[in-house]
């Protein structure tokens, strides 16, 4: 076999027998499960008193609840950027302060197979625990409410599922880098979830501060106010959770038409129905490519500075 793929194999093993790892899939399970008993209640009530409401009535059960609970999107927006730092925060630095790290690059392997599969074995992981969550609220769903997806809905669900994976890989690849920058795994975890609560929890706060210092207090008129509002928007748009939320969103709402503001004439003529998958796959290209490229960006960061750095037997 060839030694990339011992490591990754290895890097597996390791993630699937730690009781981190252990300890966020019964996290994971247990939000599933609520967020799927909290849909189900609340689409029982919504088609009783309007049948209209069981169109893309297998996409509610990712979106909709009934107020005790958030719905499954919102706990994958939530823990995903978690558990993609547990699975990275110490790729690097434990292995460096276990003496681990200079044993492994003394064999007859190259440097970037150590750093490229400690990434490959991540990412299965996650992609393998997302689909199978995913999967599992499909079918605990199919059972309860006994109506299969339309070929349009399962498309949907498997796009916002990928969706998920690249959201996840983007925090891994931070936590990743962090650890190959700092020695100890503490410092690493408390700066990739320092970098998670100030997207999470203040950049919006200084958007809507910016947003309200930089509106047009004189001369307004809807062409300002419609530049402001994209300027706001684009800001708003730097954040990781924005993007995704974003793409989800509208992945698993086929009545969202647009992610921006419209004008008058944009919306007059327009029909008020659903987008097929593929227009709905159009207008989240830019969410997409921007988590993509946010990805990249933090795994060649890592890779650089894990190239570059010296690594000593005393290690």
């Amino acid at each position: 076999m060839h030694p990339f793929w011992v490591i990754v194999q290895k890097e597996i093993a390791d993630h699937l027998r730690s009781w981190r790892f252990l300890i966020l899939v019964a996290l994971l399970f247990l939000t599933c499960i609520g967020s799927l008993y909290t849909a189900m209640s609340t689409l029982r009530e919504a088609v009783s008193k309007d049948d209209a409401q069981a169109a893309f009535l297998f996409l509610k059960l990712f979106t909709v609840s009934d107020g005790t609970l958030p719905p499954f999107i919102t706990f994958v927006g939530f823990l995903g950027p978690l558990f993609g730092i547990a699975m990275g925060f110490d790729a690097i630095n434990a292995e460096r302060n276990k003496g681990t790290l200079s044993r492994l690059l003394s064999q007859p392997i190259y440097r970037d197979y150590v750093i490229n599969a400690k990434f490959v074995a991540a990412l299965i992981v996650i992609s393998a625990l997302l689909f199978a969550l995913g999967f599992l609220v499909m079918g605990m769903g199919l059972i309860a409410i006994g109506i299969p997806p339309t070929p349009e809905e399962f498309g949907r669900l498997v796009f916002f599922l990928i969706v998920s994976v690249l959201y996840v890989s983007f925090w891994l690849n931070m936590a990743i880098l962090f650890s190959t920058r700092f020695r100890q795994a503490s410092t690493s975890a408390l700066a990739a979830i320092a970098v998670w609560l100030f997207f999470s929890v203040f950049y919006p706060l200084i958007v809507n501060l910016i947003a309200n210092a930089t509106f047009p207090k004189e001369a307004v008129t809807p062409d300002s106010v419609l530049s402001h509002q994209q300027f706001v928007q684009a800001l708003t748009r730097l954040s990781p959770s924005q993007l995704f939320s974003e793409a989800t969103t509208t992945m698993l709402t086929p009545s969202v038409r647009s992610l921006g503001p419209l004008t008058m004439e944009q919306i007059y003529g327009a029909i008020p129905s659903p987008l097929p998958l593929g227009q709905s796959l159009l207008l989240i290209w830019p969410q997409s490519v921007g988590l993509l490229a946010a990805t990249a960006v933090c795994f060649a960061l890592s890779y650089i500075l894990f190239m570059r750095q010296e690594i000593r037997s005393r290690n």
